[in-house]
């Protein structure tokens, strides 16, 4: 069964730092992109982060550009999130997702349509 399981959420002050991790099962990160998303209450989900099967090229939201970095490790099928410098803005519910990655290109990466399969989610709180 294909599945998705996030883990690393938490309270954190502004200015302190997460490592989120997306295990999956049963998943070929060499034909797999992997997508964060997050979502706050009353908005819409909205795409952070993205890494490409394959080579593992990796794109960024602006929100997130220079303080956010998503990595993954094959031998552990584990894709990473690691949030630097974190603002209360950044609190939401943060879900991995997996999709081809011959629909997932980077005019259609933060289409959360585009992915078939979504963890459960994990909750990111920022606040003194």
């Amino acid at each position: 069964q294909l599945q998705l399981v996030e883990s690393g959420g938490g309270l954190v002050q502004p200015g302190g730092s997460l490592r989120l991790s997306c295990a999956l099962s049963r998943f070929n990160l060499n034909y797999a992109a992997i997508g964060w998303f997050r979502q706050a209450p009353g908005k819409e989900r909205e795409g952070v982060s993205c890494i490409s099967s394959g080579s593992g090229r990796t794109y960024y939201a602006d929100s997130v550009k220079g303080r956010f970095t998503i990595s993954r490790d094959n031998a552990k099928n584990t894709v990473y999130l690691q949030m630097n410098s974190l603002k209360p803005e950044d609190s939401a519910v943060y879900y991995c997702a997996a999709g081809p990655q011959t629909l997932i290109t980077m005019t259609t990466m933060w289409e959360s349509r585009r992915y078939n399969y979504w963890g459960q989610g994990t909750q990111v709180t920022v606040s003194s």
